[in-house]
């Protein structure tokens, strides 16, 4: 992607998102005799922990192609799973519709709804709900009650700006929130390797704590498994929650309407560059932070324009190009998004122009879009920015009814590019 900024100086968390976008200039090849400081274009942060050019070789993940000798393109026919199928891209949406979905249906047979981030729940008594003909069909639009599960396996536990426990919190709460949804309850499943120090469990559990007491939440139950050495990568939780929708906000992914406003809450790639930096698989660190956090106040904020807030949805794996595709795609429609107008911070850009890496493909884990009625736009954005976690909204892009599943970008040069659903894993275990 040719979305990047400019600047030599140190990145800082917290500050102004950059949109401005610089032509990336050639640098002479990585040796031993050039140092970071003969190229300016590489901001201070992201020098090489070692203080040369040469950066770590970076780690090749059991199961990869690249592991096997192969192209680093995950092929989706080896029978095999692979990395590729859990990191929000195409080989995740074909490894649902052809593996595991086929399997839960009644009849075998596509439902034809959005997958969505959380589901609806009619919880009155048989007798007073609406029967319906479908056994397979979501509670109806006017169900109050959500759930939503996840699963967390981000590699390593602690990172800065958060932790497993806070990601594990915050990924459910944002599920719930996604369908208009305040939190109510929680559920936790922990799997452990045996090995594991207990000084490291009871940090994460503490920050659960920390975490669901932020966000307004209780964890009422769970379950505890122990697992021997390499069964199991030190720590997974699993989480369900249960949310309650605020009256009048009937958000879906199949819900966004030509004419629709793109809205962004905040920067983009801040939690994937975050972890990876964290790893140190690739001899670089990045002065940057997740930004993981609860967006369930966010929607709440939007809740004043009740019907006219279409589509929420937060970009985690897969990120931004991932969530509009599905939302193209659910909503048959068309999303074009400008260029300059997406919020990529300086460190982000710097780092996926030094690793290749597209920022629209990178995880996210505190923002999110919004498609919102045209008229309706401006107030939602003045709401957005009242908050602190979403302070620097800024619209995006629009919907159109165009070719329907289709995402364009309008770039910095004035030209059109299609904006593809990443194919396998480019940063495995971000969340």
């Amino acid at each position: 992607m040719s979305t990047r900024t400019t600047g030599s100086e140190t990145p800082q968390v917290g500050g102004t998102p950059t949109n401005a976008r610089r032509t990336a200039a050639s640098s002479p090849a990585p040796n031993r005799e050039t140092p970071w400081e003969h190229l300016p274009d590489v901001p201070s942060g992201l020098r090489p922990v070692l203080g040369h050019v040469a950066p770590a070789p970076p780690t090749v993940h059991p199961g990869t192609a690249l592991a096997q000798g192969g192209c680093p393109v995950p092929h989706a026919e080896s029978g095999h799973v692979l990395l590729g199928h859990g990191a929000g891209g195409r080989l995740q949406a074909e490894l649902l519709e052809r593996v595991l979905l086929p399997g839960l249906r009644t009849d075998g047979r596509p439902s034809g709804r959005p997958l969505e981030d959380a589901a609806l729940l009619d919880w009155r008594p048989r007798e007073e709900s609406t029967p319906t003909a479908d056994p397979d069909a979501e509670a109806g639009p006017d169900a109050d009650l959500v759930i939503s599960t996840d699963g967390f396996v981000v590699h390593p536990l602690f990172f800065p700006g958060g932790d497993i426990g806070a990601l594990a919190v915050h990924g459910t709460v944002n599920d719930l929130a996604m369908r208009g949804a305040m939190p109510v309850a929680l559920a936790l499943a922990a799997i452990i390797e045996e090995g594991l120090p207990i000084a490291d469990l009871q940090a994460v559990f503490a920050s659960v704590g920390r975490a669901a007491r932020a966000a307004g939440i209780t964890v009422v139950t769970g379950d505890t498994k122990v697992v021997e050495r390499g069964a199991a990568d030190r720590l997974f939780l699993t989480t369900t929650g249960i949310g309650r929708r605020i009256p009048g906000l009937r958000p879906s992914a199949g819900a966004a309407r030509p004419g629709d406003v793109v809205l962004l809450s905040g920067p983009i790639g801040l939690h994937g560059i975050t972890v990876l930096s964290a790893r140190g698989d690739l001899g670089f660190e990045a002065d940057i932070a997740s930004d993981t956090r609860p967006l369930h106040r966010v929607v709440r904020a939007l809740a004043p324009l009740g019907a006219d807030v279409h589509t929420l949805r937060d970009p985690t794996r897969g990120g931004v190009a991932a969530a509009l595709t599905e939302i193209a795609r659910d909503s048959g429609v068309e999303i074009a998004v400008d260029e300059l107008a997406l919020p990529v911070p300086p460190a982000v850009a710097a780092a996926c122009d030094l690793l290749g890496l597209d920022p629209l493909h990178v995880a996210n884990e505190g923002c999110l879009l919004a498609m919102v009625a045209p008229d309706r736009a401006d107030a939602a954005l003045a709401a957005l920015r009242e908050l602190p976690e979403s302070r620097d909204a800024v619209a995006i892009g629009t919907v159109a009814a165009g070719r329907p599943g289709r995402v364009v970008m309008r770039t910095g040069l004035g030209g059109i590019r299609p904006v593809e659903m990443p194919i396998g894993e480019q940063l495995p275990r971000i969340c």
